[in-house]
């Protein structure tokens, strides 16, 4: 045992259940800086990235804008199937299409819009350079672009943007390197460079932030041919093994067998065909909470395993089946045994409420922790915002809600075919968080602090100081908890409570 504190094996070796807000890590020795912090984990047994972060299959938090930052970002997103073959398809391309620089997706207006249209896209996306179009679509020859210069003292905002566009364009031949683009740009001088193909319709854009961008992301998660990683959800169902030939196909690095109880013959079986099909793609099987689930999947050959049932900010299994368990001993199990079984890394997915929770998961065993409530409100989550009571908001959903097994997110849940839909999950909504290329780095640059003040360089050092003793926990007691929050205060700033202080769910406040 530690001089203070447990370690995990006493703490959590009674058999109850625990989760991360029972306990807090006991700080270490400082001998060197948080820069010199090295958050490269495994993602797979075979796959590393440079973060511990993954994102949720969710239709309310993961497609490719998010995907692509995330992996800008060093971690990995992972596209969710609650759409077509085709359209998840296509957003796996578009990750795998992406190079820092262009925007391959660039929004477009017509001459007959107004400037308070323009205004309404940087209020949404943050951006104001707008290319025009002939009909405001990409299937239309550009004829002018809008920025910020050409609008910003303009009085009127209804003017229609014919009267205020730049007409005289400088444009290039879609197709060209970065390192073209970028000469040209620099020598125009112009913050954007519209790639138009042979009848002169916009196929992409440069822009000279984000070329700007390219030193930005020294870690970004990439595959050997520099290209961003991405990962993409199926189900069990056998219609699903389409959708993985697509997927395989659109160039996913890594599929998710996305089940709320892993442990079944339909996902053995789906393991089996993967891996007998594709034996060069990464499986990621689960969702499992038992060490008994965890060698189930692992005989079946497994690359990694994602560990939660039930602990999700929009999940009621738990309530509803009377069947899951307390997240942080989940992890703590499950992780043991992967290690000690075969060396497969698990996922911890499911109630990170906060960043702290993030690395309590990490202390547990977890090699990465994947995200779905913390990225669901940021700008590159699917959906629009809108205002509620002068709050700015998204919708999250659960995958088991009534709303989103109506769009097909009932086949995680062996429920496709059920006449009545039992609910597992509920919708909500979530604050504006901003970009997650923002966020993501606030994440991060909190992490790198939180490993400095345990006293361990690398995860795999913190996970050696799990597993042999020196890690030391410590319960925490509900006045504990609320001493390490925001206390006997009458007022206070924060930069963003919701990022430590997760609303006491019996009085619907902050601590």
């Amino acid at each position: 045992m530690p001089e203070n504190g447990f370690s995990a094996e006493t703490f959590f070796g009674d058999g109850g259940g625990l989760t991360y807000s029972d306990f807090i890590l006991l700080p270490g020795h400082i001998s060197f800086s948080a820069n010199e912090v090295d958050l490269e984990t495994n993602l797979t047994k075979n796959l590393r990235i440079k973060r511990p972060i993954v994102s949720s299959p969710m239709d309310t938090v993961t497609e490719s804008k998010m995907a692509i930052y995330l992996a800008l970002l060093g971690g990995i997103g992972i596209i969710h199937y609650n759409n077509s073959i085709e359209e998840q398809a296509k957003e796996v391309k578009l990750v795998k299409r992406f190079e820092n620089g262009f925007i391959t997706d660039p929004v477009t207006l017509s001459p007959e819009n107004t400037i308070s249209d323009v205004d309404k896209i940087k209020k949404t996306y943050g951006f104001s350079g707008i290319p025009i179009t002939e009909d405001g679509t990409l299937k239309t020859r550009l004829i002018g672009i809008v920025t910020r210069r050409d609008i910003d003292f303009e009085v009127d905002r209804t003017k229609k943007l014919r009267e205020v566009m730049v007409t005289g364009l400088v444009t290039a031949d879609a197709g060209i390197s970065l390192a073209e683009g970028n000469k040209i740009l620099k020598e125009s001088k112009k913050g954007k460079l519209p790639l138009v193909d042979k009848e002169g319709r916009l196929a992409t854009l440069m822009s000279r932030t984000d070329l700007l961008k390219n030193e930005d992301f020294p870690f970004a998660s990439k595959n050997k041919e520099k290209q961003l990683l991405v990962g993409a959800a199926i189900s069990t169902r056998d219609e699903d093994k389409d959708r993985l030939k697509e997927l395989v196909d659109a160039g996913a690095d890594v599929i998710v067998i996305d089940a709320s109880q892993g442990d079944s013959i339909y996902q053995h079986n789906m393991i089996k065909y993967i891996k007998s099909n594709y034996p060069d793609i990464e499986v990621v099987g689960g969702n499992v909470v038992t060490a008994k689930q965890c060698k189930s999947l692992i005989d079946k050959g497994v690359d990694a395993l994602r560990i939660g049932m039930g602990s999700g900010s929009i999940c009621i299994t738990q309530n509803a089946m009377a069947v899951g368990r307390a997240q942080g001993s989940a992890v703590y199990h499950c992780a043991k045994v992967a290690r000690e079984y075969a060396g497969i890394p698990v996922i911890a997915d499911g109630g990170i409420a906060n960043i702290g929770y993030i690395v309590k998961a990490l202390s547990l065993g977890s090699s990465t922790v994947m995200l779905g409530a913390m990225l669901a409100g940021t700008s590159e989550a699917p959906g629009d915002y809108y205002y509620e009571g002068g709050t700015r908001l998204k919708k999250y959903r659960g995958m088991a809600s009534l709303e989103a097994m109506e769009k097909g997110g009932d086949k995680r849940y062996y429920a496709d075919e059920d006449k009545i839909k039992i609910a597992q999950g509920v919708s909500g909504t979530v604050v504006d968080k901003g970009s997650v290329s923002h966020f993501g780095e606030y994440i991060i640059k909190s992490l790198l602090h939180a490993m400095q003040n345990l006293g361990y360089k690398t995860i795999k050092e913190l996970h050696n100081g799990l597993y042999d003793g020196t890690l030391s926990f410590e319960a925490r007691s509900p006045t504990a908890q609320g001493e390490g929050a925001i206390h006997d205060l009458h007022s206070y700033t924060s930069p963003d409570t919701a990022l430590f202080y997760p609303p006491d769910r019996k009085k619907g406040v902050i601590f």
